[in-house]
């Protein structure tokens, strides 16, 4: 190798490093150019980087191959390294001559072997760069993950733009049941549909990210707000463009419009926010979109002052039950109860309303369902002992518990160390919460039926997917929820009357017994009494009552007096 090609060759590998080290504004124009002309100097006509994240990659041949010259003319391999790196990434660079070009002598060798363990080196940086991004800022599934979130957040801090946007959080509804109608693989497609859907909303000024399940995080520009709100009232997502079968997604949503004079100081101020108001906005009470201001602070704030008063109110039994019968509309006989929790704290009453969405929001739920469980087996016990006319009580239990697997173990336990005959207890499962896997709820009931104790579906008429439920799983009682009771003679002729009369018949034809709740007035009772729905339970009758009123009840038997 002459003098001058040796001065040629630092020359040019000089000009080379220059552009590979220059990260924030690398010329890949420039750098190709400079490295044709390497190539042209030792009459190498075509040079090969290859890259794969594993051997196992390598085997596949599942990996990126880059050309960055080619005259056409390769056609024998003249040099070819082979590089593992500490993370088992594997980079392989080869050079290519003309079968014509002379053979290299040593010193030409060593400085191509120089120039490819370099060009490694910038692919191997290149390419752990963006694999440490797609696994950083994406989750398993490809979406922009919290991560990509928290970053876009700081470069709109720094462009001082952040003020100029409004953050959401978004969680799908119902999805659970969507993944059970059309199989998780299908799922999955319709949620990749539904976030590009909210790619398209937030613009290329805005971010949309997922947190995890079925929730999302956005940030986008104040004016894009109806936009985005659009697609969480409902867009037709299709699963199966062949056969056009589509299915309808919504989400409730929280949002947080990012004042003026705010400072980004972490994310955290920004997600409780939003992680606040679509908490109120998946309970539906004031609609499913919210979007955050103090009355959420100060809603937050009430229910993690309950969640933290509960241990303390559990230890020392301040949750009372109450019990508000069911009468057969025919006889007058009281039939059975529902047990109702009430919190006494302080002689004060707290809201129903309030405590028991709070202690949903967790686990403590569970701990009061079997509370209030064994509190009704304590007074049947007594009853029994004392030799009252006792009837079967019904007992609220929280689908968060359907995750257990030894639910029925543990009522089991409860029920039995108080020796109470099964037939006495009924467990009822509320019909409004519907992304519960069927399976699950199926097991827990025909678990119970197998060990004589009564099921009972409640608010039936309320949820996602009521048909289901009574087509696939053996209830013993539907309490058909006070949505579908007609109020007056003219709602008797409405839609809601005649859907009223026909899931009466329809229970009944299926074999399950029919209980009304919320009956208020003569008129309904009567409709009770035509639609031969025997059951009833609601103010008409009675409220819920403390124990001791309730035994008054139990002693009578008979409601006599109000038919």
């Amino acid at each position: 190798m002459t003098e001058e090609k040796t001065k040629a060759f630092y020359s040019l590998f000089e000009e080379m490093a220059y552009h590979i080290t220059r990260l924030e504004d690398f010329n890949r124009e420039a750098f190709v150019d400079c490295l044709k002309r390497i190539c042209e100097l030792f009459e190498i006509a075509k040079g090969v980087t290859e890259f794969y994240l594993t051997p196992k990659h390598e085997n596949d041949h599942d990996g990126e191959m880059l050309i960055d010259y080619d005259n056409g003319h390769g056609d024998v391999i003249v040099m070819q390294r082979r590089i593992v790196t500490r993370s088992k990434a594997v980079l392989i660079g080869t050079l290519y001559a003309s079968k014509d070009a002379a053979p290299l002598d040593e010193e030409e060798r060593e400085k191509l072997d120089l120039l490819l363990r370099t060009l490694l080196s910038f692919v191997s940086r290149n390419r752990l760069i963006q694999v440490v991004e797609q696994l950083g800022f994406n989750d398993e599934q490809g979406f922009p993950n919290l991560r990509s979130y928290i970053r876009y957040l700081n470069t709109m801090q720094e462009k001082k733009k952040l003020t100029a946007m409004t953050v959401a959080c978004l969680n799908l509804r119902h999805f659970g049941v969507i993944n059970q109608e059309i199989g998780r693989p299908l799922g999955d497609k319709v949620m990749r549909g539904y976030f590009e859907l909210l790619q398209k909303a937030v613009g290329e000024s805005g971010v949309a990210c997922r947190m995890g399940g079925d929730n999302f995080i956005l940030c986008f520009e104040k004016k894009l707000v109806d936009q985005v709100l659009q697609v969480t009232m409902g867009k037709a997502i299709a699963y199966d463009s062949k056969n056009d079968k589509k299915v309808m997604v919504s989400a409730s949503a929280g949002l947080f419009s990012i004042p003026e004079d705010f400072v980004l100081d972490g994310p955290g101020f920004l997600l409780d926010r939003i992680m606040n108001a679509v908490g109120m906005a998946r309970q539906g009470a004031n609609g499913h979109v919210v979007f955050y201001d103090e009355s959420v602070s100060r809603r937050r704030q009430v229910i993690q002052r309950l969640q933290g008063d509960f241990p303390k109110a559990l230890k020392e039994r301040e949750f009372h039950v109450y019990y508000q019968p069911k009468v057969n509309v025919e006889t007058g006989e009281l039939e059975g109860a529902e047990a109702l929790c009430r919190w006494i704290k302080d002689g004060k009453i707290v809201s129903p309303g309030d405590f028991i969405p709070a202690l949903e929001q967790g686990l403590e739920i569970c701990d009061l369902d079997y509370y209030m469980l064994d509190r009704v087996c304590e007074d049947i016990a007594r009853w029994l002992k004392e030799g009252r006319n006792v009837v079967r009580i019904s007992v609220n239990f929280s689908r968060k518990h359907l995750v257990e697997t030894d639910m029925l173990e543990h009522i089991l336990e409860v029920v039995d160390k108080h020796q109470i005959p099964h037939e006495y207890i009924e467990v009822e499962l509320t019909e409004t919460t519907t992304d519960v896997e069927f399976k699950d709820l199926t097991r827990v009931v025909m678990g119970l039926r197998s060990e004589g104790i009564y099921t009972a579906v409640d608010d039936f008429g309320m949820g996602y997917s009521s048909l289901n439920l009574i087509r696939e799983i053996p209830w013993h009682v539907i309490k058909i929820d006070r949505s579908l009771l007609p109020a007056t003679e003219a709602d008797e002729e409405s839609i809601t009357g005649l859907m009223y009369k026909h899931v009466v018949s329809m229970i009944r034809e299926l074999g399950m017994n029919c209980v009304t709740e919320g009956v208020e007035t003569k008129r309904q009772v009567d409709l009770l009494r035509n639609t031969r729905c025997l059951v009833a339970q609601g103010f008409y009758f009675d409220k819920p009552l403390p124990v001791q009123e309730f035994e008054n009840r139990l002693d009578k038997q008979f409601y006599s007096l109000f038919l």
